[in-house]
């Protein structure tokens, strides 16, 4: 039985020196073993049970469960308020539960059962104990994205490597120019910029907003974790719901930094110039997936525009130049195509919709580093 392996495999006693302030000697009346308390809300998760009712009703009638809690047949089973208000009065604004999960972490780490060179970090996202029709509106935070500052000065120094002028500190998002048909989601953090107030549960204000399938919303919290390939937990952040996993990953990753890590290995969410650049710069080969273009069928997409380097220039499926026209605030070079030229080629209506005619590429000033993540994804093994 797994519980069985799992009690053979953990000394629960370590719980006690963790716990020993929140218990006074000698006073009250008898308190319910620590030990016991701990290991309810670990079956309630092992098994997936929704509430602590529920899961006492099953330790009732489970002689598993009451084996690992150690409870004899006739035993009184702790009522199922009793995890509640011992959280609310003991456990609750400490990092108990976090002492916990490191002390057994490190219990795998010492017997060799952790392997963090190749760790795997996903997000999932669990909807808050939050009624969905209980919110106010508030204005939104626009929280400074990690790598703004550095981004913002190598935007500048490409500026004036192409005899523009450093742009001016306002606060105002420049959004990437009309082209046509260029899709810019394959690069950027898919937060809008242009939301002035966001959805506020009044019953967990931590929450957020999130949207669930096709029509539900719900609010909920994204947990991201990194896992090695074992399938281990190596460690975990837990942030509002409405927050994109480019967004978060930074967090996760300052507590990885001194594992050992070697390799990176996300989904298509993380696939940003900016966490390809952190990772690389850090000695870690970010190992990326391949993700669709999202261009409109009929259309010509991004990759069969060809860059030159040595011009600084894209050259179009009609043999024509797109020119380097400006960098804008978001760090993406735009190229542009003479719209005169454009009007009378064969390839316009796969090329572009716009009215001037004019086709407009982008680069961002990272695009290396993911141009160096593809080589990767690219290498057998």
């Amino acid at each position: 039985h797994l519980l069985r392996i799992i009690d053979k495999a953990i000394d629960w006693s370590f719980i006690y020196d963790l716990v020993r302030d929140t218990y006074s000697d000698g006073m009250g009346r008898p308190s319910i073993d620590p030990v016991t308390l701990i290991k309810i809300p670990l079956i309630q998760y092992l098994y997936g049970i929704k509430s602590m009712r529920q899961t006492i009703k099953e330790i009732e009638v489970n002689m598993a469960y009451r084996w690992f809690l150690g409870l004899e047949l006739y035993d009184p089973v702790p009522h199922f308020s009793t995890f509640g208000k011992n959280y609310t009065r003991r456990f609750k604004d400490t990092d108990l539960f976090e002492q916990i999960f490191q002390h057994i972490l490190e219990e795998c780490y010492r017997f060799k059962l952790v392997d963090p060179t190749e760790i795997f970090v996903d997000a999932t996202h669990v909807k808050a104990r939050a009624n969905n029709k209980k919110m106010q509106r508030r204005i939104a935070q626009q929280e400074a994205l990690f790598y703004a500052d550095m981004l913002r000065k190598d935007i500048n120094a490409d500026r004036e490597s192409h005899g523009k002028k450093p742009l001016k500190d306002k606060d105002d998002h420049n959004k990437p120019g009309s082209g046509g048909n260029d899709k810019f989601e394959n690069y950027t953090d898919d937060i809008p910029l242009d939301g002035k107030t966001i959805k506020c549960s009044t019953t967990d204000p931590e929450s957020g907003w999130f949207r669930k399938g096709e029509h539900k919303h719900v609010f909920a919290y994204g947990i991201e974790t990194a896992c090695d390939k074992n399938g281990w937990i190596i460690d975990f952040t837990v942030n509002p719901g409405n927050e994109h996993d480019s967004r978060t990953f930074k967090g996760l990753y300052d507590k990885l930094t001194h594992v050992g890590m070697k390799y990176c290995i996300v989904d298509a969410g993380y696939k940003t110039p900016a966490i390809a650049k952190m990772l690389i710069d850090d000695g870690v080969t970010p190992v990326f997936p391949y993700k669709r273009p999202m261009t409109k069928d009929g259309f010509f997409r991004k990759h069969e525009y060809v860059y030159d380097e040595y011009n600084d220039a894209y050259i179009c499926p009609g043999n024509h130049f797109l020119h380097y026209s400006t960098t804008n605030r978001d760090g993406y070079r735009e190229y542009k195509s003479c719209g005169k030229i454009c009007e009378g080629c064969q390839y316009l209506s796969q090329c572009t919709a716009s009215k001037d005619h004019v086709k407009l590429v982008t680069r961002h000033v990272w695009e290396d580093y993911m141009e160096t993540c593809e080589d990767i994804r690219q290498t057998i093994g």
